[in-house]
C-alpha cells in the first residue's frame, strides 16, 4: 500500500496496480479489496486474481501470485514492481542458509532479476513510517505472527536471538548476499559466453563449453545454464547432471525434476523444459 501511494504520488507511468487473493479466509479477501478501492480512488486501473480452490501451501500461493504478475505484465508489456523491502531480503537469506543454499541461492533477491524491487535497501520501518505519516490504509496479515511459519520464526525468533549474540548479524548476511550476487552475475555472464548468441528454447549449449570441467565447475554452470530454461535444480539435479556431462553419450537424456530434462547431441547438451519433454521415454 505504501508503494502504491508512492507511485500515484510521484510516477505517472503505473500501467495498473496488481492485486492477489490468495485464498486464506477474509483477511486476504478484504486486503484484495482494499487494494482495489484505494487504486480506484487514485484513478489508477487494477487487475486482480484468486488463487485456486485446492492450493494448501505458501509454495502453491507464491507460484500462483507469480504466474498471476507474470502473466498481466506480459498482457501489459509491463515490469513487474514490488514492495519487498531490506527485512524480507534478509529474511529470504537467513532461509535459504538454514537449508544449506549455496552463493547462488544466498543472493536470493540481489540477483539480477526483471523484477523491479525499490524499497529491496529499506527497512520495513521506515516504510511503515511513511505510510503512517501519509495516513496510508493497509491491511496487517494475523498469520505474520504465527509460528507455525518458517519466516515468522525467523522474524520474531532467530534474528533477533542471533543479533544479540552477534551485533550487526544481519548487515553482515545482507552483505555475503550482496558478494554472492555478485558472483552469480559473473556466472551468468560467463554462460552468456558459452552460449550460442541466439538463445531459443529449448536451450543448447555446444558440448564443447563444458568438455574436461571438473564436477564442482560444472554444478555451478549447470544451475545458471538451467535458469535459462526456467529450470531451478535441486542438489540431486545438478549432481546428477555433473556427472551425466562427462559420461553420456548422444542419444542418451537425464530426467529432471518436474518434467524437465538435458539431452546428449552429437554435439550439444539440450535443456528442455516440461512442455518439450515426453515423460514417456525419459531413462536414466
Amino acid at each position: 500500500m505504501a508503494l502504491l501511494d508512492a507511485f500515484a504520488r510521484w510516477r505517472a507511468d503505473a500501467c495498473a496496480v496488481a492485486t492477489f487473493d490468495h485464498g486464506t479466509g477474509p483477511v486476504a479477501t478484504a486486503a484484495a479489496e482494499l487494494v482495489e478501492a484505494e487504486a480506484t480512488v487514485r484513478g489508477l486501473a487494477v487487475v486482480s486474481g484468486k488463487v485456486e480452490a485446492g492450493t494448501p501451501t505458501e509454495a502453491a500461493w507464491r507460484a500462483a501470485r507469480w504466474r498471476f504478475l507474470g502473466g498481466w505484465a506480459r498482457e501489459l508489456g509491463a515490469r513487474v514492481v514490488t514492495a519487498h523491502t531490506r527485512d524480507d531480503q534478509l529474511e529470504t537469506v537467513v532461509i535459504r542458509a538454514l537449508r544449506g543454499a549455496g552463493a547462488r541461492g544466498l543472493a536470493a533477491m540481489y540477483a539480477p532479476s526483471p523484477i523491479a524491487r525499490p524499497l529491496l535497501d529499506v527497512p520495513r520501518a521506515v516504510v511503515a513510517a511513511y505510510a503512517a505519516a501519509r495516513d496510508v490504509r493497509w491491511a496487517e496479515d494475523p498469520s505474520n505472527a504465527a509460528r507455525a511459519h518458517l519466516r515468522n520464526r525467523v522474524r520474531l525468533d532467530l534474528l533477533p536471538a542471533f543479533e544479540r549474540a552477534q551485533p550487526g548479524f544481519g548487515a553482515a548476511m545482507l552483505d555475503l548476499s550482496r558478494r554472492a550476487a555478485r558472483w552469480r552475475a559473473d556466472v551468468e555472464a560467463l554462460v552468456d559466453s558459452l552460449l550460442p548468441t541466439t538463445v531459443a528454447e529449448p536451450v543448447a549449449i555446444p558440448d564443447r563449453s563444458l568438455a574436461g570441467l571438473p564436477a564442482d565447475a560444472l554444478a555451478v554452470l549447470w544451475q545458471a545454464i538451467a535458469g535459462r530454461a526456467g529450470i531451478a535444480l535441486d542438489w540431486r539435479g545438478t549432481e546428477r547432471l555433473a556427472a551425466f556431462t562427462n559420461d553420456a553419450r548422444a542419444g542418451q537424456l537425464v530426467p529432471l525434476s518436474g518434467g524437465a530434462r538435458v539431452r546428449r547431441t552429437a554435439t550439444s547438451f539440450v535443456v528442455e523444459g516440461a512442455s518439450h519433454a515426453n515423460p514417456t521415454i525419459l531413462s536414466e
